[in-house]
């Protein structure tokens, strides 16, 4: 059989740490963990990511793409301003109800190494940043005050949160109520956007 590309290590090691990270949590997978589910010589996993904190990140990395890409298919079914907010609601409902839905793997790794991993607790606070600058863009296109993209995001935030204690999905539904109620006092009284 012959030797793994750095490529396939790459993936297969990155695959099995998404899985394990989000089933588990970070700290509870080891090294030997990872190796043994990759299906990946311990020391090629060693050769091409060279620490756990190095796949962490990369495993971020990855699922910041796939959030954008959910965030920007959810905003892509609005017809207005406020419909292509109130979507990303939609979209955390589907998401929140699916049977391994545990929550937002940023938090939780954020929870985990926040306090003593200071890259990965800058990574996240970049992730979480950049979803409030994408709210706040719609926002402005709504024509809505920019206080309002906090509260949206915070309530985006918090549907993950507690649908992930919970284990109940009902937090997306009554987050998209609220955010209908806040959109709604904050835009102009003609239209709604």
């Amino acid at each position: 059989m012959p030797a793994l590309t750095d490529d396939e290590v790459r993936h297969r090691v990155l695959a099995a740490a998404d899985q394990l990270f989000y089933a588990h949590g970070v700290q509870s997978v080891g090294m030997d963990a990872l190796r043994a589910e990759a299906g990946v010589p311990l020391k090629r996993l060693y050769q091409v990511f060279g620490s756990k904190e190095a796949i962490v990140e990369q495993v971020l990395r990855q699922r910041q793409q796939l959030w954008n890409d959910l965030v920007e298919a959810a905003v892509g079914t609005g017809d207005t301003p406020r419909g292509k907010l109130l979507a990303i609601y939609d979209m955390l409902a589907r998401w929140s109800t699916e049977d391994d839905f545990r929550g937002c793997l940023f938090i939780n790794t954020f929870g985990e190494l926040g306090g003593t991993t200071p890259r990965i607790a800058e990574f996240v606070r970049a992730q979480k940043a950049e979803f409030q600058d994408r709210v706040a863009a719609l926002v402005t296109e709504a024509g809505a005050p920019a206080t309002l993209a906090a509260q949206l995001a915070i309530l985006a935030e918090g549907v993950q949160t507690t649908t992930a204690i919970a284990g109940s999905s009902d937090a997306a539904g009554h987050a998209r109520a609220a955010a209908e109620t806040l959109i709604d006092s904050a835009l102009p009284a003609a239209g709604h956007g």
